[in-house]
């Protein structure tokens, strides 16, 4: 019955994520699912660049929203910056709908991975 405890203690231990793990997580499946679009734009449905250019839209709804709010203990310069970067996600995932251009989601996909590699590294003490 102890084994039985412990296991299922770690188990559910190394599904625990941090909150900041997790939002690089989402970040990375995020990037990954536009680079699969990008990559097989032209085999890919309209509702399948939809629904990827929608999730990141959401995510990074979610993210500028909680790194802005007022109960956020992040540095106003971050804040300003996050919020920058969401108005030109929105813009880009604006620009590859109406232009129908894949290459525009290059900088989305890369501001993704490149907040997600932050996220990941050891904060600065």
């Amino acid at each position: 019955m102890y084994k039985q405890a412990a296991q299922a203690y770690q188990k559910a231990s190394q599904v625990a994520v941090s909150p900041r793990e997790l939002e690089a997580n989402l970040l990375m499946k995020a990037a990954a699912r536009l680079q699969l679009i990008k990559d097989e734009w032209e085999e890919s449905s309209l509702a399948e660049k939809d629904d990827a250019l929608v999730y990141n839209r959401k995510l990074w709804t979610v993210l500028v929203t909680s790194a802005t709010s007022d109960s956020s203990q992040l540095p106003q310069a971050i804040k300003n910056n996050m919020a920058s970067l969401a108005v030109f996600i929105f813009k880009q995932t604006f620009d590859v709908i109406a232009t129908e251009n894949p290459e525009k989601l290059n900088s989305i996909i890369s501001i993704n991975r490149s907040i997600a590699e932050g996220l990941r590294a050891e904060p600065e003490e």
